[in-house]
């Protein structure tokens, strides 16, 4: 549910065009967890981010709906390029039509299948990588992904805050919680990279390579 700050801040942001809303609502409609969706005011800082770095190649885990990518995509120089990984291969008819409507299907490569074994198998390197999959195996990704991120490179990490479950006291230790916090500790601690945590919606971490 919508806050009033959230309306606030969303109503004094670029607002996203018509393919993106286009996204939303078949997501809201096609969907069980439509809250999964990044939305406006967090896609609208993707695309930012992707324009201020310049990068022309980038990692996604987890596109879900292809709402992130999108707005990542629209970011790009004209010859960037976007590998975007996703497990349910129920939802790619939907994440193909948005691209298409979009306009950016041609920056756009999906890869259908678990992350892990997708990251394995693709090269670097990248400028920018964006990580919004299952919560469990943020540490896998994390250093699977690291060597494949060029040196400046940004990685950006969602739902870091988890609804406050990470610091509560005690900490829940269901196995989503448990691998938030781990992921938190370990780049909070890694002297590779410089880190900052974003409250914007569920929380963004945001990485930087040295």
């Amino acid at each position: 549910m919508e806050t009033p700050l959230d309306r606030y801040i969303r109503t004094h942001s670029t607002p996203q065009g018509e393919a993106l809303e286009w996204i939303e609502k078949q997501t809201n409609i096609r969907t069980n967890y439509p809250r999964m969706l990044s939305g406006a005011v967090q896609g609208r800082f993707l695309t930012m981010l992707v324009e201020l770095t310049h990068a022309s190649r980038i990692l996604e885990i987890g596109t879900f709906t292809g709402y992130s990518a999108t707005c990542m995509a629209y970011g790009l120089p004209q010859d960037g390029h976007i590998d975007a990984l996703e497990i349910n291969d129920e939802l790619e008819d939907l994440i193909r039509e948005g691209w298409e409507r979009a306009g950016i299907s041609d920056k756009i490569e999906l890869h259908i299948g678990d992350a892990r074994a997708t990251l394995k198998s693709l090269d670097g390197p990248f400028d920018f990588i964006y990580i919004d999959a299952n919560k469990r195996e943020y540490c896998e990704y994390f250093d699977l992904l690291f060597d494949k991120v060029v040196p400046g490179g940004l990685i950006l990490v969602d739902d870091v805050l988890w609804d406050g479950k990470v610091y509560a006291d005690p900490v829940p230790q269901d196995k989503q919680t448990v691998g938030i916090t781990a992921f938190n500790d370990m780049v909070a601690n890694d002297p590779r990279v410089e880190t900052v945590i974003l409250p914007i919606r569920d929380g963004l971490t945001l990485i930087r390579k040295k």
